[in-house]
C-alpha cells in the first residue's frame, strides 16, 4: 500500500503537542508559567476533522492548562497530558476505544514519540523533527511544528476522502 492509500484509510489522528501543534519553543514568565504559540489553521483543520467523525487524540508530556483549554475549544475531548510513557497510554486507548492500528496517523517530533510511532499505520512528522523520528516515518510534512503541519496531514486525509472543499470552495 502506498502512503496516499494509508492517508485515505486514516480514521484516528494522534498528535503530540510540543513540536507538533507548537514550534517547540516556550517563553518562561517570571512566575514560572510557560507560554506556547499554536497555528490557527491547524485548529481549523482539527474542527473540520471532528465534524466529519474522525477521532482526534492528544498524547503529550507537557502539562499546559492553556493548551488543554485551546484543544477543548476546538472540540478535542481525548486529551492526555503529563504523560511519561506514551506507549502505555496508547495501548490503553487502543483497547478502550477499540482502535485499529492500521487506521491511526500519529504525528510526533521527538524521541518520546518513537515507540508509539513504530506501532501505528501511518507515522508522520513535521519537517523539523529529530533525525531518529524522520528515519521511521512514512511522511515528512514540508511544514515545521507550529507552522501548519497538523493542517497538512488532516487536509490530506480529508481531501483523499472527499471531505474538504469541492471545486467551488464549498465544504462537502
Amino acid at each position: 500500500m502506498n502512503y496516499l492509500e494509508k492517508f485515505r484509510s486514516v480514521r484516528t489522528f494522534i498528535f503530540d503537542v510540543d513540536g507538533v501543534f507548537t514550534n517547540g519553543n516556550i517563553i518562561v514568565l517570571e512566575n514560572g508559567h510557560l507560554l506556547r504559540t499554536m497555528n490557527i489553521r491547524d485548529g481549523y483543520a482539527v474542527k473540520i476533522a471532528i465534524r466529519h467523525g474522525y477521532k482526534i487524540i492528544i498524547i503529550s508530556g507537557g502539562k499546559s492548562s492553556g493548551v488543554v483549554q485551546r484543544l477543548r475549544n476546538l472540540g478535542v475531548t481525548n486529551i492526555h497530558i503529563g504523560v511519561e510513557n506514551k506507549l502505555e497510554v496508547y495501548e490503553e486507548l487502543l483497547e478502550m476505544l477499540e482502535l485499529d492500528q492500521d487506521e491511526i496517523l500519529y504525528m510526533g517530533d521527538d524521541i518520546p514519540d518513537y515507540e508509539v510511532m513504530r506501532k501505528v499505520g501511518l507515522p508522520v512528522c513535521p519537517s523539523d523533527a529529530v533525525p531518529e523520528i524522520k528515519k521511521i516515518v512514512q511522511y515528512i510534512s514540508p511544514l515545521k511544528g507550529g507552522e501548519g503541519c497538523v493542517r497538512d496531514v488532516i487536509e490530506k486525509v480529508l481531501k483523499l476522502n472527499a471531505q474538504w472543499l469541492d471545486e467551488q470552495g464549498d465544504e462537502f
